[in-house]
């Protein structure tokens, strides 16, 4: 069942209508919803111009707004709040548009502030104030994408109340752009991507270059298998030094061999032109990253979960060996789930901490997540969180 369909989500609809009438004196204008999301495989491919393979999950942000109208005192500031604090604690960040200037904007109202800058960017567009509360259950720095569902969350309200007729993919660039140039995180499209194009019970398949995207069906209730998520509770930024980086990495590997992009590369023997091991192996992961991609595509439309599992771990250790993005806890809790009979488990999300996934058969959903409850009690670490997601739909109205 999607997270659309579902009780808990018309709770939380419920709730934060009031939460937003508490907080602001007024009622919403409307409730809309972007989900987090999965990638099954394709990492830092996107910034590549690259192929991804993402999928929306039943864990989303949900965004509260109501455009302040012009007889009001302060109709070009813009408030934002959210209910992280709890239900009775909503504290208010407040900044007028005028003051909207790249990483001016501190914690997470940077987010949804750098949606409303993009926008105004446009030729022709003028945003007025407005309020916004959001209510999320997509963990924060878990790397499923939380930043990128409240963006998504923001753009699909305001394209709707402005009637702005943005498509999906203009919508896509527009948060990219957003969060590239106002927050100042160099991140690729996927993840924006996934939140507005995805369909329930599919991957999303995108060329990140052309844009051009197919949905993909994960034969998962097939196989009566599910995607089993372990967040390392290691907290991750993509604003950190460590993805721009890699980033930089790729960039001075394409200087070396002329070309516009990784993708553009057909195979690992032309990297023998890099003479530096370490941007060589960063070069290697995007290459055979992208081949591992096409290869999924392939084997989900045979049904065939084995192989799909075998490029899930390779994938995993690419990330680990060449592109050096895992940590501890992300190994730990890829080798417990494959030592407890997953059929493949890899790193998922920018790196650097986040989250683990875990393909396995649904009778293994206990047996795994013990195994890896166990595995980081005997290590010392944090206990992670361990759940598993569905496929959802895309962002849209809630």
């Amino acid at each position: 069942m999607s997270i659309s369909d579902s009780k808990d989500h018309a709770a939380r609809v419920s709730a934060l209508r009031e939460g937003f009438t508490k907080t602001f004196g007024y009622h919403p204008e409307g409730i809309w919803r972007a989900p987090g999301r999965v990638n099954l495989i394709g990492e830092h491919t996107d910034y590549n111009m690259g192929y991804v393979l993402p999928f929306a999950i039943d864990k989303n942000a949900l965004v509260a707004i109501r455009r302040k109208s012009q007889l009001e005192p302060e109709r070009t500031t813009l408030d934002f709040a959210s209910t992280y604090g709890g239900a009775d604690s909503n504290p208010v960040t407040s900044i007028t548009i005028d003051e909207l200037v790249p990483k001016a904007v501190p914690g997470w109202a940077a987010y949804p502030a750098a949606v409303v800058w993009a926008l105004n960017e446009l030729d022709g567009v003028q945003l007025s104030g407005f309020e916004l509360l959001v209510d999320s259950d997509v963990p924060v720095g878990s790397g499923l994408s939380s930043s990128h569902a409240l963006e998504v969350g923001t753009i699909v309200a305001l394209n709707d109340l402005y009637d702005l007729g943005l498509s999906h993919t203009r919508m896509a660039q527009l948060t990219q752009r957003a969060e590239n140039e106002f927050v100042g995180a160099p991140t690729g499209i996927m993840d924006q991507s996934a939140s507005l194009m995805s369909q329930a019970q599919h991957a999303l398949f995108l060329d990140c270059r052309s844009m051009e995207a197919a949905t993909v069906p994960l034969p998962l209730a097939e196989h009566d298998a599910v995607v089993l998520v372990i967040d390392t509770r290691v907290e991750h930024s993509h604003v950190d030094g460590g993805y721009a980086a890699r980033r930089r990495s790729c960039e001075q590997a394409c200087e070396v061999l002329g070309v516009d992009a990784l993708r553009d590369v057909a195979s690992v023997d032309a990297l023998e032109a890099i003479d530096d091991p370490v941007i060589k192996r960063r070069a290697k992961h995007i290459v055979t990253e992208n081949q591992r991609v096409l290869q999924t595509v392939k084997v989900l439309g045979e049904g065939d979960l084995e192989a799909v599992g075998e490029l899930l771990y390779q994938s995993h250790v690419s990330m680990r060996d060449d592109y050096e993005i895992s940590t501890e806890e992300l190994d730990a809790a890829v080798e417990a789930a494959l030592a407890a009979g997953a059929i493949g488990a890899r790193m998922t999300g920018g790196g650097f901490g986040g989250s683990a996934i875990a393909l396995i058969h649904r009778e293994q959903v206990e047996p795994v997540s013990q195994a890896v409850l166990e595995a980081f009690e005997q290590a010392g670490y944090v206990q992670p969180n361990i759940f598993t997601v569905v496929a959802d739909e895309g962002a849209g109205r809630a």
